[in-house]
């Protein structure tokens, strides 16, 4: 009797420190995740304005603003074109061209900005190659829309965690006299990772 009062005794012991570790291994795992989403909120965000140029007329500049708590280096940006009647005609999937390194690496502090394109109303007659697509934009029959790419490293990201991308998408205005450059697109052309 004393050998089996024993026995539910450590049986008792035993279920009890398997609920305590239970817990523990709970308790470790919110902790985790709580240390993630504090990382996270802290992390560099590049978003992207238009800014016209102040020196050249109809130039503007697409900027790249780390608007996070930590810095940022770009790896790598990508352009593309596309021509649509509007938003909704554009493809699903935005469409850039080789994702290009700088020359020199662009570091990012909190609050820092840089250039990652330029689009000028000159550029806007070239990329329509033909008189009458030019004449199709330039009657707003045909829009056209700039989009692209910025991956960025976040400095203090364990390593899995360190690549982030920024895509954007703007709406070339030509008009007759000037012209405009505004943020545009569908959701899958503006989206931050």
């Amino acid at each position: 009797m004393v050998a089996l009062k024993a026995m539910k005794k450590i049986e008792r012991l035993t279920t009890s420190m398997e609920s305590a570790a239970a817990s523990a291994s709970l308790s470790a795992e919110a902790a985790l995740l709580n240390a993630q989403a504090i990382h996270d909120s802290q992390r560099p965000w590049l978003l992207i304005t238009v800014e016209p140029s102040p020196r050249i007329e109809d130039t503007f500049s697409i900027i790249a603003t780390n608007r996070g708590h930590t810095p940022a280096t770009i790896v790598s940006t990508a352009e593309g074109i596309e021509f649509a009647v509007d938003e909704s005609h554009l493809p699903p999937i935005p469409s850039y061209g080789e994702l290009r390194s700088p020359r020199v690496p662009i570091i990012l502090l909190p609050g820092e900005s840089t250039p990652v394109e330029s689009f000028s109303r000159d550029e806007g007659r070239r990329i329509c190659e033909t008189e009458e697509r030019f004449k199709r934009v330039a009657n707003w029959e045909e829009k056209v829309f700039i989009s692209g790419k910025v991956v960025y490293r976040d400095l203090i990201a364990p390593g899995a965690k360190q690549l982030h991308e920024t895509t954007w998408c703007c709406w070339y205005i030509h008009g007759r006299q000037k012209s405009g450059l505004v943020l545009a697109g569908p959701p899958s052309y503006n989206m931050h990772t």
